[in-house]
């Protein structure tokens, strides 16, 4: 029951973000191998079968945000996932012996995309949905499915009513244009071309679908008034008729030795295809016994999806890059001739370190074999050394700095290797890159490209210097490093603009280690301003929330540091910002130190600390000798317990709010 419970919260969290964010975390295929040992136990104990289970619905929701929901008039249902060659013959020997032996079944592509649905009246489109929960509402696309140039807004057949339901997706290369446009923003890549789809068909603005290029395959008539068709090759002879794109490939069937046959077709076609495929449909020709498959609560009756394996394809490695990133760590990456996994072209995967490198006995020249881990993140599995090729020599990484020739170190008790020098140009790079983008300063445009023609040029020697670049704006021009002139102007504008951020965006970009955005964000909320958190020892550090030894120490060193110094200076003479909001409305509690543990009343913990430090007091998570006192709520735990021994003053919500009148 514990694993039960366990795989239902994790199935919803990964199908939230696969049909909600367009964010997957896990491959699908993870995806998939968790819901089959969900089933599996559903299937051994169907009284403990929870309504929340994966199992019992369409894993999206209609977002009312992206625009009107719509109510469906026909269900959107997926359709059983099947895995094996023998899950496929099971399902074709039921239907077989439920409707006969010369039953017809069609085999097709089944598209990695997300299912609209489009209503015609009298031949014209009135409305797209997508499909949302599958079964009560969608969300109204029509405007955005109109600049989809495969989305026919008028049918040469002026039927009554017809009700179609096809897949959006978008091409490699038209996904690959995309991604190489957001790394010249500076803009975080899409994941792979289903979520790029998805993202850009609940766009509010039509023009930017426009602009990026969606195509559609219609795969299904949904509902159909004024004409009579009896089968599922009928329909797609119908729709073709009125130039509607149908699925490009199908194979109509009558054995599960012919079906299987289409399958391993479809399958050994897959990486010739301009768009990705993650399976074949298997599905009923007939409409009619279509009508006599009932449907479970999740899926369609009359259909299932076989799901091919994860992709792995073999590459051969021509050369280990060696790279050196903000921190000074040196990270080799191989580079290997170009594949096709998962809807992108691979053409390199991190080596991560020595160990890994010696480990896997990678070397130059070696045929490997590369996957994507969580369809995101390729990553090399194994060398096939009955490949290898006579005499390669295993490969080590350099011991001086491929950048500016200092040493190259090992971090104590770690695989790391570092570069010494301090005045690295590639740790410029990176640190820069990091400053300017959206969890630091998030200045927009201004892309990697931008920040490494900046530095060989000489106008960047440190994060400083990004502020009096409009001191150069006709030299840049001139040079057209950023563009011509109204590019240039606008990320001029963005730096100028940047200045305004709140000082916890600047705390992040500075580099410290271990203070990314949430520690800063603390930093800030409990010393005001970098200027303090400067001039701050260990013990005050420390008692921040969640700042630790390591990274109080970290802060120290950074800070320390003359150069660095020199660097905040000039920041703060050139007008960004340091100081957080003032929020202090009293100093009744000046001096004291709290604790705050349990559920509060009426109010959360984060509120009553804002309360707390509005009034002069301070907020630390641990008790100690020198807490003043602990606010406690319900269900208080250790923290109570320890204040007790320690002889700290416990009270309550209305005891603090006394304090403050």
């Amino acid at each position: 029951m514990d694993r039960y419970n366990e795989l239902v919260e994790i199935l919803k969290h990964h199908s939230d973000l696969y049909y909600n964010q367009d964010s997957p975390e896990i491959s699908d295929y993870e995806y998939d191998m968790l819901v089959r040992e969900l089933k599996e136990i559903e299937k051994e104990h169907p009284e403990i079968i929870s309504p929340e289970s994966p199992t019992q619905h369409v894993g999206g929701t209609a977002k009312r945000s992206a625009g009107v929901l719509i109510a469906h008039r026909v269900p959107m249902l997926s359709m059983q996932d099947l895995f094996t060659k023998e899950e496929v013959e099971k399902f074709i020997a039921d239907m077989q012996k439920k409707f006969g032996p010369d039953t017809e079944f069609l085999v097709e592509t089944k598209i990695d995309g997300l299912s609209m649905a489009l209503r015609y009246e009298n031949g014209l489109l009135t409305t797209a949905i997508t499909r949302g929960d599958g079964r009560n509402f969608g969300e109204d696309v029509t405007a955005n499915a109109r600049v989809i140039p495969d989305v026919k807004t008028e049918l040469k057949d002026k039927i009554e009513y017809l009700e179609l339901r096809g897949e959006v997706y978008m091409t490699n290369e038209a996904f690959d244009r995309i991604n190489e446009e957001q790394e010249l923003l500076g803009k975080k890549p899409f994941a792979n071309p289903r979520n790029c789809a998805a993202g850009t068909l609940r766009q509010l603005d039509p023009q930017v679908t426009k602009k990026r290029g969606l195509n559609m395959f219609v795969f299904n008539v949904q509902d159909i008034r004024g004409k009579e068709l009896k089968t599922h090759s009928q329909c797609y002879e119908f729709l073709k008729e009125n130039s509607i794109k149908v699925i490009d490939k199908y194979y109509i069937c009558r054995s599960f030795d012919e079906i299987w046959s289409a399958i391993e077709k479809i399958g050994e076609d897959r990486g010739n295809l301009p768009y990705d495929i993650d399976g074949a449909v298997i599905k009923l020709n007939d409409l009619e016994l279509r009508r006599q498959c009932p449907d479970t609560a999740k899926n369609a009756g009359y259909m299932v999806a076989y799901k091919y394996p994860p992709e792995e394809k073999e590459s051969v490695v021509r050369e280990i890059e060696v790279n050196v990133g903000r921190t000074g760590r040196v990270t080799p990456t191989a580079i290997f001739d170009p594949i096709r996994l998962c809807g992108t072209t691979v053409t390199r995967a991190t080596l991560h370190n020595q160990d890994y490198i010696d480990d896997l006995d990678i070397r130059i020249g070696d045929t490997v074999l590369v996957y994507k881990s969580g369809e995101i993140i390729p990553k090399i599995r194994k060398v096939i050394k009955e490949k290898r090729p006579y005499g390669l020599k295993p490969f080590k990484l350099p011991s001086k700095c491929p950048v500016c020739g200092a040493p190259v170190v090992r971090d104590e008790d770690t695989a790391d290797m570092k570069c010494t020098g301090t005045n690295c140009p590639a740790q410029l790079e990176r640190h820069i890159i990091n400053f300017v983008g959206r969890d630091a300063m998030d200045i927009k445009g201004f892309g990697e490209v931008y920040v490494r023609d900046l530095i060989n040029e000489g106008f960047l020697s440190d994060i400083s210097d990004i502020y009096v670049l409009k001191n150069h704006r006709d030299e840049l021009i001139e040079k057209g490093i950023v563009g011509k002139e109204k590019n240039t102007d606008k990320l001029l504008d963005a730096i100028e603009k940047s200045k305004n951020n709140a000082p916890e965006k600047l705390l992040t970009g500075l580099g410290i280690l271990n203070v990314g955005k949430s520690a800063a964000k603390e930093l800030i909320s409990h010393f005001g301003s970098i200027e303090k958190i400067a001039e701050a020892t260990e013990d005050e550090l420390v008692s921040c929330n969640d700042i630790g030894l390591i990274t109080a120490r970290g802060i120290i060193e950074y800070f320390k540091n003359e150069k660095s110094r020199a660097v905040l200076d000039r920041l703060i003479s050139y007008g960004v910002r340091t100081e957080g909001e003032n929020k202090t409305v009293g100093d009744k509690l000046s001096g004291l130190t709290f604790v705050i543990t349990g559920t509060l009343p009426g109010m959360s913990r984060d509120e009553a600390s804002e309360l707390i430090s509005s009034n002069g007091g301070k907020v630390t998570s641990s008790v100690s000798k020198k807490t003043n006192y602990l606010l406690a709520g319900e269900a208080a735990g250790s923290k109570l317990t320890k204040a007790n021994s320690l002889g700290v003053e416990v009270i309550d919500l209305q005891q603090l709010q006394d304090m403050l009148k």
